[in-house]
């Protein structure tokens, strides 16, 4: 029997300390409710519950960030909502001005509503905003939205301007070379060829193939044939502007169409002109009118018919002054291509129109066209003071419609990709934290049971020391 080491004693103290260790760490997980507390705990399930940590974190975040693009979508669809109405509420007033039984002055008077209200629609693409963010300005332009726990994991949203200055359609106007010319003689001077129509939005290209000859109404049918892969409309007119001074009535002289002739024979005064014109309008397609400005009659087809005028002849040749000259978006040309004796052919315009830009190249579109590519007529150029100018807005207004649906369609179309996206963001986030809940949340019913058993352990090593210390007292039995 020794007693300078104490053997039992040593083993006691190390299982004693074994108990309290195990002790501790069950409190410490009871406590904290963390099966891992410090790297020491499980260094390799620290590592991954950390990674799945960031990507929850992140997913909820990415969270949040969705729900803010489907509130800016929702902002700024709700005020294009109101964009759609004021240009709905213009297209109904530019139908009304175009009626004929409108004066200059009810015209004027429904203008003043169309200019307040292009106003207004400016002032919604200024002020919308999200936040201090402007959205239909034309500065959002296209925004990444962080949709995900990692970088670039982004959806796009983007916003257009939609001030009257920036909303229309695209046009190509119909005043080219040859087109809404006068020439000398029966006939007009375009040229065969194959103009070639490409949207550049879709890319969709169509040849349209043109004879020598073909009026503004063939050029116009032709283009409207394929409009259905262009997107391009075509809408044909003609218009000439006679002035004479009336001393003498016309002795001989006749205008006509491909449809018929109006013989204008005794004719003496300009509004007995506009009456034999449009008496017979059934027949050549014709409808006259005195411009209120010159005092000079102005006739016109609709369908984009050549306007052919024979030789005038009075009782007193060449005692009479009478010219014949093309109008061009209202404007009569000055050059006076051709005066008493001399027969004229008016060849209409072509203008193209769409809500896509788009370009016409090739063949006679020189001759035809005032360019090669569309150019954007914007809602804020819009006046329905005269009846061409209301009739050139339904157009514009039109493209500025379609334009603004189509935007409202893709912000329709985030916000429901947004919507899926935040349901597979919280289901990613749901797993992910019930994978980390596996690996780093203590089990309490296990700890507890550690817990007990510890302190059983601890208790029973306490006491098992104490007899151990006291073994080492037997020795003085032996030197007494």
């Amino acid at each position: 029997m020794g007693v300078n080491t104490n053997i039992m004693a040593l083993n006691a103290q190390n299982q004693l300390s074994s108990s309290q260790s195990e002790m501790k760490g069950a409190m410490e997980r009871l406590s904290s409710g963390l099966r891992i507390n410090s790297a020491a705990d499980d260094a390799a399930g620290l590592a991954i519950s950390e990674r799945l940590t960031s990507q929850i974190n992140g997913l909820n975040q990415a969270t949040r960030n969705a729900n803010d693009g489907i509130s800016i979508a929702q902002t700024a669809e709700g005020a294009m909502q109101e964009s759609t109405n004021i240009l709905q509420r213009m297209r109904e007033l530019s139908i009304q001005s175009a009626n004929g039984s409108n004066s200059s002055s009810d015209r004027a008077a429904l203008q003043k509503e169309v200019s307040a209200l292009q106003d207004e629609l400016t002032r919604i693409a200024d002020t919308t905003a999200f936040g201090t963010q402007k959205l239909l300005d034309g500065t959002f332009g296209s925004q990444a939205l962080q949709v995900g726990a990692e970088a670039n994991q982004t959806i796009d949203i983007s916003l257009r301007n939609v001030s009257a200055s920036s909303i229309g359609g695209q046009r190509i106007d119909g005043e080219g070379t040859t087109a809404g010319t006068t020439v000398a003689g029966a006939t007009n001077d375009i040229t065969a060829g194959t103009v070639t129509i490409t949207n550049s939005s879709s890319l969709q290209v169509a040849n349209v193939d043109l004879a020598a000859a073909d009026e503004a109404n063939d050029i116009a049918s032709a283009i409207n044939a394929v409009s259905s892969d262009t997107g391009v409309n075509a809408t044909a007119y003609t218009e000439v502007e006679i002035a004479s001074d009336y001393a003498e009535a016309i002795d001989a002289g006749s205008i006509s169409t491909d449809q018929g002739t109006t013989d204008l024979v005794g004719v003496s005064s300009a509004q007995e002109l506009v009456d034999t014109i449009n008496a017979d309008s059934s027949n050549t397609g014709l409808s006259a009118s005195i411009d209120a400005e010159s005092g000079n009659v102005r006739v016109a087809s609709s369908e984009g018919l050549d306007i052919s005028t024979s030789s005038f002849s009075y009782a007193t040749a060449g005692s009479t002054a009478t010219t014949v000259d093309s109008v061009v978006n209202g404007t009569a040309d000055t050059t006076n291509l051709t005066t008493v004796g001399a027969a004229t052919t008016t060849m209409g315009t072509v203008q193209l129109d769409s809500t896509d830009s788009f370009t016409a190249t090739g063949g006679p579109t020189a001759e035809v066209f005032s360019g090669t590519a569309s150019t954007l007529n914007a809602v804020d150029n819009v006046d329905i003071g005269t009846a061409d100018g209301a009739q050139s807005a339904i157009s514009v207004i039109d493209g500025a419609l379609a334009s603004i649906n189509s935007s409202r369609a893709d912000l329709g179309a985030i916000q429901n990709r947004l919507d899926s996206t935040i349901s597979n963001l919280n289901n990613i986030s749901e797993n992910a934290t019930a994978a980390r809940s596996q690996i780093q949340d203590a089990d309490f019913a296990q700890e507890t049971s550690n817990l007990s058993r510890s302190q059983i352990l601890q208790q029973a090593g306490t006491a098992m020391l104490s007899q151990a210390n006291a073994a080492q007292q037997n020795v003085l039995s032996l030197l007494g």
